[in-house]
């Protein structure tokens, strides 16, 4: 069974500015450049984590409406900033999706300045489990954000999804990730906290 591992952690907003302001008072840190993705119409800032990293992504105004739904199902997001979604790496996407679950998207080629990737993109925008299953990825060649950030002494201590399938999504990932930060539990609705350790202290977004 192809393997995977948390790659980064997606903060959506109805505006970059939006998200990128909410994240800095909460975490105390700044963000760093991103870029923009042409063919999902969207744009993001970076923060680098150590191993991995976190993006706040959100629909680009200066970009061409694309022909297909936004992933992170931004087309229907609205309200504050939140942690929406998550990423999960793996060394082949093709073998990854056929593992299940059903609708985990279907692979796209993106690029962005030295970086190149395979992501798992659903035909409607919506991962499984109401976008508490991560989003496929499969980076290509040596270049990966995380390692390219600047460091500014932040560090996931604990990701935690809530979900009413908690079981059905702890078996979906069963034998496929092993991460002690994550933790997946039962709740009314789907919901997502993930807790750093930063310069100023413990701090969480949701």
């Amino acid at each position: 069974m192809t393997r995977l591992a948390l790659d980064h952690l997606a903060v959506a907003a109805e505006t970059l500015e939006e998200g990128v302001a909410a994240v800095e008072a909460v975490l105390g840190v700044p963000l760093a450049p991103g870029g923009e993705h042409p063919l999902m119409g969207t744009h993001n800032r970076l923060l680098g984590l150590g191993d991995i990293y976190l993006e706040v992504i959100a629909a680009n105004p200066a970009a061409a409406r694309p022909d297909r739904p936004r992933w992170f199902d931004l087309d229907a997001f609205g309200g504050p900033p939140r942690l929406a979604n998550w990423v999960a790496a793996c060394d082949d996407l093709d073998a990854a999706l056929a593992a299940g679950p059903a609708g985990a998207g279907t692979p796209v080629a993106l690029a962005r300045g030295e970086y190149r990737w395979r992501m798992a993109v659903p035909d409607d925008g919506r991962l499984p489990f109401d976008g508490a299953f991560p989003a496929l990825i499969q980076w290509e060649g040596a270049a990966h954000p995380a390692r390219a950030l600047p460091d500014a002494g932040v560090r996931l201590v604990r990701l935690e999804i809530a979900h009413p399938e908690a079981p059905a999504l702890r078996a979906a990932l069963a034998g496929r990730i092993d991460d002690p930060r994550i933790a997946i539990a039962e709740g009314p609705a789907k919901a997502m906290r993930a807790t750093f350790a930063t310069p100023r202290g413990r701090r969480a977004l949701e």
